[in-house]
């Protein structure tokens, strides 16, 4: 029987707004039990220093450049991780942890990817096993790096028994999706489509005291501004790296909504992240005659009501959008789950990425292993 591992995740996502922790019993192949969802959120000074430190870096060379701040912020963000594993494991064993760490910069033309937080500190400061660095190997293996939750998803469709084809699409700062066929490990298939929270997020913070728009409530009372959003869907479809699996937040900007309301800013973002996403799920899901893809959500994205409404306008009668929520996931912590599932087999040295979910030129193991003594 394959051995079983409780596995502690900790993701910190594109909202840089705190840490998603999970704990999981699982054998890193075949089934998963949550044993625990629980949310760190940062204090204002390391939020802040997230969000001054992405706007400054925005190409290869900015990583040189501020080394200090980064290396300034991996400190405090690895020492606030450990203040968290340290919680967790006064109540809970567990035999390994699976840090993603806080993603500054990924460029998939360029074939970069940093995710700040010391994994050596970790170690020394928690005495557990650890994985972390889930995405360089993957990069040096001809991949982008991302999406790395695939596998997950597909056993979460899979476990709950949930009927296929259905695909999950996660809509965090980014947002991507996990395409499902049918259970066969060939026949799934995963991409970042586009942004996902994190134009309407950043418009909130630069106008607002607010981090993002709750419920979509700005978006709701706003007005889409028809000539902005034609001009930016313009500039969207001229990309220069449309065959691109993977984004970061910056790879796209706010500067075209320069000029509006609140209300309306948020409004013509809105729209122009539905569109993004309704296109994509018409352009990726393959329809069948008599058959109903079901669309299930998480991430912090599927919180806004307005969002998700516009995505279902912009999309077919054959795709039904649900909440993952309805089917007893936790839409907040499938990420975090994710990585606690990933460290398991990065620990036991198995396949996290494949070529039809990163690019990658052969199934690849990934992440760094830290084993205690």
């Amino acid at each position: 029987m394959t051995k079983k591992y409780t596995s502690l995740g900790l993701m910190s996502g594109t909202s840089g707004d705190g840490v998603d922790a999970s704990v999981i019993v699982s054998n890193g192949s075949t089934y998963y039990e949550v044993i625990l969802d629980k949310y760190y959120a940062y204090d204002e000074e390391i939020f802040q220093n997230i969000h001054n430190l992405k706007q400054k870096i925005n190409q290869r060379q900015d990583l040189e450049k501020n080394f200090k701040d980064i290396n300034s912020l991996e400190k405090k963000i690895t020492l606030f991780h450990a203040k968290v594993v340290k919680d967790i494991t006064d109540s809970h064993d567990i035999d390994l942890v699976g840090f993603h760490g806080q993603t500054i910069y990924h460029n998939s033309d360029e074939k970069i990817t940093k995710q700040i937080g010391n994994g050596n500190l970790l170690s020394q400061l928690i005495k557990k096993n650890i994985v972390y660095n889930f995405r360089e190997n993957d990069i040096k293996n001809g991949g982008e790096g991302a999406p790395l939750a695939s596998l997950f998803h597909l056993l979460i469709l899979k476990q709950n028994n949930i009927n296929i084809p259905s695909c999950i699409l996660n809509i965090g700062g980014i947002s991507n999706i996990t395409i499902v066929k049918s259970y066969n490990l060939n026949d799934f298939s995963s991409r970042d489509i586009g942004p996902g929270n994190c134009l309407i997020d950043s418009w909130v913070r630069f106008n607002s005291k607010n981090r993002f728009d709750k419920d979509g409530g700005l978006a709701k009372i706003g007005a889409n501004n028809e000539i902005i959003l034609e001009q930016a869907e313009e500039l969207y479809s001229n990309r220069i790296n449309k065959k691109s699996l993977s984004f970061d937040v910056n790879d796209f900007d706010i500067s075209f909504a320069r000029g509006l309301s609140l209300e309306d800013g948020a409004a013509t973002l809105t729209d122009f992240t539905s569109k993004i996403i309704g296109s994509a799920l018409i352009n990726l899901l393959p329809m069948q005659k008599n058959k109903l893809w079901n669309v299930l959500v998480s991430g912090g994205g599927r919180k806004n009501k307005t969002l998700i409404d516009k995505i279902k306008k912009m999309t077919l009668k054959k795709v039904k959008i649900q909440p993952i929520d309805d089917y007893g996931v936790n839409g907040d912590f499938v990420e975090s789950q994710a990585f606690a599932f990933l460290a398991i087999r990065s620990f036991n040295n198995e396949p996290i990425s494949f070529p039809q979910t990163t690019g990658v030129e052969k199934p690849c193991i990934g992440g760094s292993v830290i084993k205690i003594k």
